[in-house]
């Protein structure tokens, strides 16, 4: 930024006012802070500026919101947020230590090295699956244990939610003026006020159920880094209540959007997916379409504000708007179910779906998770059934598989491509998922991949001894399975292949709002 710096931080730029061993100071600035780089530690000052959504004018508001960005970071990276410290003594000669009444305030944080901050990570080609598997656990957990807004709170509302969409469109017309993208804002305003209406219900109703949390708010690539290979986010909001007290599939959306701004689709499949299998919230899919376009239009304003700033460009905006579009686009849908003995590889075959699809569309309901999840229990937790006992008879069967056709009927309703990961064994259960289909418009496969009976043998023991899967199935299992195997006959659709559909118009929320 080229804005002259004030005497206080020009002066904080020496070494020498730094702990030994110190011997060069880097500044970062936003438009809200300057960032001091010294050594080990980094010092954040919050400017005294006061914005529509912030207001760092007085001393007391910056001592207020250092506190505030302490407490909320350390939720999630207490070894990276220290302390809120003093600057003491004069602006043209500041102190780290000192007496009497602070003359500035800092949040001190611990660096680390910048080259694993996932948008880095992303660009050079190196973020993976089990990067974002990992930020999935981590979020899930956050999520879990974060502050839930009272009932009675503005947070979640109705206004909460539509005011911030509409002011995007207000404030985008504003730098746009071609009339081509001012027909795009508005087809893309209607769209988002005919979601909104409908979702309005469900987002109501995901309130009451505690959905709406004391988030991260600022949840992009940029604002995660990986220490010693494990996702660590940072740097969230502390400035506006508003911006943080969201409904968790907003979250989600932020990070789903960034990845796929980073051109990577089949990376932000995977991250939904495994956000939504383990926290099982499948609900959050039904809105996380509207909130993806919400927040592709807040990158595209803040680009916009940016580039008028720099009086550079606006590429960076409208490639947000063409995202924002983009999501609208509801490509085919499918519903694909698996096939197959334990150990033959229905979930190693699923995953590779999931990460190639290139329309981030796509999401999985296993038999094993949602099982155990239906009686109670973590999808690692063993249940300690026998063979047709406990979570494992007949009845259990049933109502495991009418607890993965409801959910895949909602996902499908809300526009999302589906794939039911279970042994579909019996012809009835699969003519039970291919009349679903047909019912929803969604072409129809079956995913089957094959491994000898020695390859089922090996992997399910290699299972066994890491402890660490849903499935519970041993060589008991195994025997009784090959016993009551129903095989695929010639008119039953193998992936790729599958039953004609008609494609579909762009997304709307049909029955989003209907619980499964």
């Amino acid at each position: 930024m080229d804005e002259p710096l004030p005497p206080l931080i020009k002066a904080l730029l020496s070494p020498a006012r730094y702990l030994p061993g110190v011997t060069h100071v880097d500044l970062v600035q936003t438009h809200i802070s300057w960032v001091l780089l010294a050594g080990e530690f980094a010092y954040k000052v919050k400017k005294p500026v006061s914005l529509p959504f912030l207001d760092f004018s007085t001393l007391a508001h910056r001592r207020r919101y250092c506190q505030d960005e302490l407490r909320l970071n350390q939720r999630f990276a207490p070894e990276l947020y220290l302390a809120v410290v003093g600057i003491f003594n004069t602006h043209q000669d500041p102190q780290w230590q000192g007496e009497g009444r602070p003359i500035e305030y800092a949040v001190k944080m611990r660096r680390f090295d910048e080259t694993g901050r996932l948008d880095r990570v992303c660009t050079r080609g190196e973020l993976q699956p089990r990067h974002l598997s990992d930020l999935a656990q981590t979020l899930v957990a956050f999520h879990a244990s974060a502050a839930i807004a009272p009932t009675a709170s503005q947070f979640g509302s109705a206004r909460s939610i539509l005011e911030p969409a509409q002011d995007n469109f207000d404030d985008l017309l504003r730098f746009f003026t071609d009339v081509d993208i001012q027909a795009r804002l508005a087809a893309l305003r209607t769209w988002t006020e005919g979601q909104f209406d409908q979702l309005a219900p469900l987002m109501a109703a995901r309130k009451r159920a505690g959905q709406v949390r004391e988030c991260h708010g600022d949840l992009h690539l940029a604002n995660m880094v990986l220490i010693k290979q494990r996702v660590q986010m940072f740097d969230c909001i502390e400035f506006n209540d508003d911006l943080r007290w969201i409904d968790v599939a907003n979250e989600i959306a932020f990070t789903y959007v960034d990845l796929l701004a980073h051109q990577q689709p089949g990376l932000a499949n995977w991250f939904v997916n495994e956000v939504l299998s383990q926290s099982g919230d499948f609900n959050a899919a039904k809105v996380l379409r509207f909130y993806a376009v919400y927040r592709a239009l807040v990158r595209a304003k803040v680009a916009a504000i940016r580039a008028a700033q720099s009086q550079g460009d606006k590429h960076e905006s409208l490639a947000y708007i063409a995202l924002a579009e983009q999501l609208l686009l509801q490509p085919r849908l499918r519903l694909v179910i698996t096939h197959g003995l334990s150990g033959c590889g229905k979930t190693v075959a699923s995953n590779a779906l999931l990460q190639n699809n290139s329309h981030a569309a796509m999401l999985r309901l296993r038999s094993d998770v949602e099982r155990k999840r239906l009686f109670g229990l973590a999808s690692t937790v063993h249940s300690g059934s026998g063979l047709d006992a406990g979570i494992y008879t007949a009845d259990a069967h049933a109502r495991t598989y009418a607890h993965l056709r409801a959910w895949a009927a909602g996902l499908l309703a809300a526009g999302w491509s589906v794939i039911v990961d279970a042994a579909f064994l019996r012809r009835a259960d699969r003519d039970s998922f291919r009349t679903l289909a047909r019912e929803a418009g969604a072409a129809f496969s079956i995913l089957a991949p094959q491994a000898s009976p020695e390859q089922l043998r090996e992997r399910i023991l290699a299972r066994q001894a890491l402890g660490a899967d849903a499935s519970e199935a041993t060589l008991d299992v195994l025997a009784q399975q090959m016993k009551t195997l129903q095989p695929l006959t010639k008119d039953e659709p193998v992936w790729p292949e599958a039953d004609p559909a008609p494609s579909k118009a762009p997304a709307t929320a049909r029955s989003s709002a209907a619980s499964a």
